[in-house]
């Protein structure tokens, strides 16, 4: 009995894990966190970053000295010379040969040096580009997180609406039935419950988008169990909106990464003038070779006077008008093995080295061009760092009047939610003592309910654009106003 009790125990304790599981929902911390880790855009942006520590290490690799080995084995089938006895024959021989030679660069116009710190500027450039991109996809995530929280509030409006015009839809009907009131009223009546039943569908469905564009933001599969917490965030006024535009602006400068971004690609553009101009300078390498080879014929140990031809002639001379013979002791070789592989190789090892200079005078003008490009680079850069400093003052100062704008119409929002309220109390009070019609007060109703979204809508506007001048100015996307 207390096997089952505890197998119960641990299948009630999975079934609650289980279910915790499928109701969790995000915080805007959590969600701006798993985007970081799992996007794409971030991933790809990221290898970026990876490749440019690759080509650094290209660049430092390039002030080491090049060494390579080389060996071979060849066989010679046929007809060739006899390297011992220098007669062709026909026979199959074999060599071995190997070597190593080393090479390094002593002078080149300090493009190696200029190559490692370009590669050092490259590196920078893709943090501050990942940077960027992480930036750009928590703006997105705040946004559709709050986009989320709206829908989720306008439902509860919505459906708030539906309820109190079933309520009305009831109580009218029974004023009908009592005679009270016309039969038209009803029927206006009906025709606002199926019109508040559309706004909750229409209300549910953008929450759906919503959740789902969020979702792909994540990198999440199930967005139908996907939900955020129910933060509360209130519309007060943020404290970065008491700062001017122009200290927004400046201190946008320090903080942000576009203008970094700018900077660092006009220093890897500087970079590159001067390797192309270290093409017009003399290049010094020093080099160093050995080889060394072994063969396998047979070779000549020794030599013996040839017994069936001990003489030949090599020439002749005329003496008194004779023409005599010149001959000598015709020797043949003696063969013996081949000396041992090591002791070929020790025999026959050679060294070559030396220092090679290279003096550019005509190149097709190559080197001119790649220089004049260079510079041309520079310049885009140079623009585009101007462009980038008026873009974010441009941004700055948007993001700063949209934000007291969307302030300015949440007040004017609140204001007029009130007096909607008010007028639709009055509204109600006049149509439950008979002095209203049906359509009126739907109408008075209508308007109360838009002045409701309109709050919201403008709440979580303001919420936003005050976050993307609060991130202008250092402040983290994640913190609450």
């Amino acid at each position: 009995m207390n096997r089952i009790n505890q197998c119960l125990f641990f299948l009630l304790l999975f079934l609650g894990s289980w279910a915790q599981a499928q109701t969790k929902k995000w915080t805007i911390e959590e969600c701006v966190a798993y985007a970081l880790e799992n996007n794409i855009s971030i991933k790809l942006t990221d290898l970026d970053s990876q490749l440019a520590e690759i080509d650094k290490k290209s660049a430092r690799g390039s002030f080491l000295p090049s060494i390579n080995g080389t060996a071979s084995h060849s066989w010679n089938i046929g007809l060739n010379t006899n390297i011992t006895t220098g007669l062709l024959e026909n026979e199959t021989t074999q060599f071995t040969s190997a070597g190593l030679s080393a090479g390094v660069n002593i002078y080149n116009g300090l493009q190696l040096q200029n190559r490692f710190r370009r590669a050092n500027l490259a590196i920078i450039s893709a943090q501050y580009q990942l940077t960027k991109m992480k930036d750009d996809i928590s703006l997105n995530v705040a946004n559709a997180f709050l986009q989320i929280l709206f829908n989720k509030e306008n439902i509860k409006v919505q459906k708030e609406l539906l309820a109190n015009n079933e309520k009305q839809f009831e109580r009218t009907n029974e004023l009908v039935n009592a005679g009270s009131v016309p039969r038209g009223d009803l029927l206006d009546i009906k025709a606002t419950v199926a019109d508040s039943k559309q706004k909750v569908i229409a209300a549910e469905n953008a929450f759906l988008i919503s959740k789902l564009s969020l979702a792909q933001l994540l990198q999440l599969d199930d967005f139908q169990n996907f939900d955020v917490a129910d933060e509360k965030y209130d519309a007060k006024q943020s404290e970065v909106m008491f700062q001017t535009p122009d200290a927004i602006y400046k201190k946008a400068l320090e903080e942000r990464v576009e203008v970094k971004l700018a900077k660092t690609n006009v220093e890897i553009a500087e970079k590159d003038v001067k390797i192309a101009r270290g093409a017009f300078q003399p290049t010094l390498r020093g080099f160093y070779s050995f080889s060394t080879r072994a063969g396998y014929s047979d070779q000549v140990v020794g030599s013996v006077l040839d017994p069936l031809n001990p003489t030949q002639q090599i020439g002749s001379v005329v003496v008194d008008g004779n023409t005599l013979a010149v001959t000598t002791e015709n020797y043949r070789p003696i063969l013996g093995k081949a000396d041992p592989v090591f002791t070929q190789f020790s025999d026959n090892k050679g060294h070559n080295f030396g220092f090679q200079l290279d003096v550019p005078i005509l190149n097709g003008f190559s080197a001119r061009n790649n220089v004049q490009r260079s510079k041309v680079a520079l310049e885009k850069s140079k623009v585009a760092l101007s462009q980038s400093q008026l873009d974010l003052e441009r941004n700055v100062y948007t993001a700063f009047t949209d934000a007291s704008g969307a302030y300015k119409s949440y007040e004017s929002a609140v204001v007029a939610l009130e007096a909607r309220e008010n007028a639709f109390n009055y509204a109600k009070e006049r149509y439950d003592v008979g002095m209203m019609n049906a359509f009126d007060f739907n109408q008075a109703q209508t308007l109360y309910s838009n002045a409701q979204s309109e709050v919201l809508r403008t709440k979580y506007d303001y919420i936003f654009r005050t976050k993307i001048v609060e991130f202008y100015f250092g402040i983290p996307i994640t913190k609450k106003p």
